[in-house]
């Protein structure tokens, strides 16, 4: 009887064992992976005057270890337009994604830009901001042919 239990026994740790999943194997192996890394988020125009040029650069760089492929970049409205490369950014190399916004628009200046890529960090949201004050009225000139004439004594 007890050589009967002991094998029970036995039996019931081997099926035990067996049953158990297996970890999987750990590799030290790093995934190559793009990553985008912008030298700024935001881009502060500050104060400017209306019709002033409203153009700014978001530099970035491929920090990963593959090739960078920026797939869109969109502005949360129609006053700001973003163009960026079309082209894949190899590891190690840097880029621009240019900005214009309409400063024909007078007010403050609160836009994102959401820029979509193959990266580990695949959206990013820029910022652009300031103000924009209206245009000063200049002065008509003074007619010459005017037929209010000045006198002087």
């Amino acid at each position: 009887m007890k050589k009967l239990l002991s094998v029970c026994i036995l039996l019931a740790f081997v099926f035990a064992g067996a049953a158990q999943d297996k970890a999987p194997e750990k590799t030290n192996k790093k995934v190559k992976e793009p990553e985008i890394t912008f030298e700024s988020l935001v881009y502060d125009y500050g104060n400017i005057t209306q019709g002033d040029n409203g153009e700014c650069d978001f530099v970035f760089k491929n920090t990963g270890k593959a090739d960078l492929i920026l797939t869109n970049c969109r502005a949360s409205c129609g006053c700001t337009v973003p163009s960026w490369p079309k082209d894949p950014i190899p590891p190690g190399k840097k880029a621009t994604i240019h900005v214009k916004y309409n400063t024909n628009r007078v007010g403050a200046i609160n836009k994102t830009i959401t820029v979509e890529s193959n990266a580990v960090n695949s959206r990013v949201t820029l910022s652009i901001k300031g103000n924009v004050a209206q245009k000063p009225l200049e002065a008509a000139p003074e007619n010459e042919n005017s037929s209010v004439k000045s006198t002087d004594r």
